[in-house]
C-alpha cells in the first residue's frame, strides 16, 4: 500500500508541473512506449512502475527522486543546455529563450522573479541597434564565431537580420510575463563596458555609431522608467493595453544580484540559475525552491519599490543610471 501511495504521489508530482493544455496520459504514454490503457494503470496506481520506467520519467521530468522520496541527501537535480554541436549556438541559445517563455506563458498563473546583476539580456531585443551590438558581442567574444574573426561591428551587417526576427518573437512573449525585478545602479555596468570595450579595441567600423548606441541604451533605460511608473510591461514606443502583464520594480544597493531567475508557474516553482555568461540550468527541486522564494521575498522586502510608487526614489536611481551612461558616452 506504502509503495502505491509513493507511485500516486509521484505523478501526481508530474502533474503538477504540467502546463494544463497537455495531458499527463498522454505524455506518460509516449515516453514509456506504451499505451494510454497501461499508462492510466501506472498513474492510478495499480501497475507497478519499473525502474527503466521510473528512470525515463524523471529524466525527462527532472525529477530528483531522493528529494520526492525524503532520502537524507544534499543533491539537486538541474538541467539545461551548454554549447551545442549543431554549429549554430547562438541560433540554439535563442531558440531555447523562446521556447522557455512560450512555456512559461502556457500557465494561467505564472510570474518571474529576477535577481538581476545585469539588464537582461532579451530586454535589449526591443531595440534593434542593441540588439544587434549584443549579437556581435555574445558571438564573437563568448561564442568565438570563427565568421567574426577580425570583423569590426556595424548596424549594416545583415547576418544578424535571421537573429532579430527571433528575437522579435521572445520579446514578444517576454512582455506578457508578469515580472518582479530587483535592480541595483551595477545592473547598468555590462552593457556600456562592453560598448567602451570595442570602442577602445577599435572594433566599430562607423565610429559614429558608439554615440547611437549609447543613446539607444539611455531610450532602453527611460522605457524602463516607464514601465516602473506604470507598473506594467509594453513594447517600446508602444503604450500599455488591457491585460498588459504586471512589472514590479525594486532597488537594493546592498547587493550585487547574480541574474537568478524564479518562475511560478501556477503550483510549481523553477529555478535557474546563470552559467558561462549567456546559459542557465535549472530546477524543479521543491525544497530548493522554496529555500529560493524565501530568500528572493527577503531581499525584496529589504529593497525600495520604485514601480508605481517612490517617484522621488524611482527618478533618482533612474537618473544614476543614466549618469553612467553620459560618463562613458563622455569617452566615446
Amino acid at each position: 500500500m506504502e509503495a502505491t501511495n509513493r507511485q500516486l504521489l509521484f505523478f501526481g508530482h508530474i502533474r503538477k508541473g504540467l502546463p494544463p493544455h497537455i495531458s499527463m496520459v498522454d505524455d506518460v504514454a509516449e515516453l514509456l512506449n506504451i499505451s494510454n490503457d497501461s499508462a492510466y494503470r501506472r498513474i492510478r496506481g495499480e501497475k507497478p512502475v519499473s525502474f527503466d520506467e521510473l528512470q525515463i520519467l524523471c529524466t525527462h521530468y527532472k525529477i530528483s527522486l531522493d528529494q520526492f522520496l525524503h532520502l537524507q541527501s544534499d543533491a539537486f537535480i538541474f538541467s539545461g543546455k551548454i554549447k551545442t554541436n549543431t554549429g549554430r549556438p547562438f541560433e540554439d541559445y535563442l531558440d531555447d529563450i523562446l521556447e522557455k517563455f512560450q512555456f512559461f506563458n502556457s500557465f494561467k498563473k505564472r510570474h518571474i522573479y529576477f535577481l538581476m546583476k545585469d539588464i537582461p539580456p532579451f530586454v535589449h531585443f526591443q531595440i534593434p541597434e542593441l540588439a544587434f551590438f549584443k549579437f556581435y558581442f555574445w558571438m564573437k567574444s563568448i561564442l568565438h564565431y570563427e565568421n567574426l574573426k577580425g570583423v569590426k561591428f556595424s548596424f549594416d551587417d545583415s547576418r544578424y537580420l535571421p537573429l532579430y526576427e527571433t528575437s522579435k518573437k521572445i520579446i514578444e512573449v517576454y512582455n506578457k510575463i508578469p515580472m518582479t525585478e530587483i535592480w541595483s545602479v551595477e545592473s547598468i555596468i555590462s552593457s556600456v563596458r562592453q560598448i567602451n570595450f570595442y570602442r577602445e579595441s577599435g572594433s566599430f567600423k562607423n565610429v559614429a555609431d558608439i554615440k547611437i548606441l549609447y543613446n539607444k541604451l539611455e531610450d532602453l533605460i527611460n522605457h524602463i522608467e516607464k514601465q516602473a511608473e506604470l507598473g506594467l510591461k509594453f513594447n517600446i514606443g508602444a503604450s500599455p493595453e488591457s491585460g498588459s502583464a504586471e512589472y514590479r520594480m525594486f532597488v537594493n544597493e546592498l547587493i550585487t544580484g547574480d541574474n537568478t531567475i524564479l518562475a511560478e508557474l501556477d503550483n510549481t516553482r523553477i529555478t535557474f540559475l546563470n552559467h558561462s555568461v549567456l546559459y542557465g540550468v535549472g530546477t524543479k527541486d521543491e525544497q530548493f525552491n522554496a529555500a529560493m522564494f524565501s530568500n528572493l521575498d527577503n531581499l525584496v522586502k529589504k529593497s525600495t519599490m520604485i514601480s508605481t510608487i517612490g517617484e522621488k526614489e524611482r527618478a533618482g536611481f533612474f537618473n544614476q543610471l543614466r549618469n553612467k551612461i553620459s560618463e562613458y558616452r563622455g569617452m566615446a
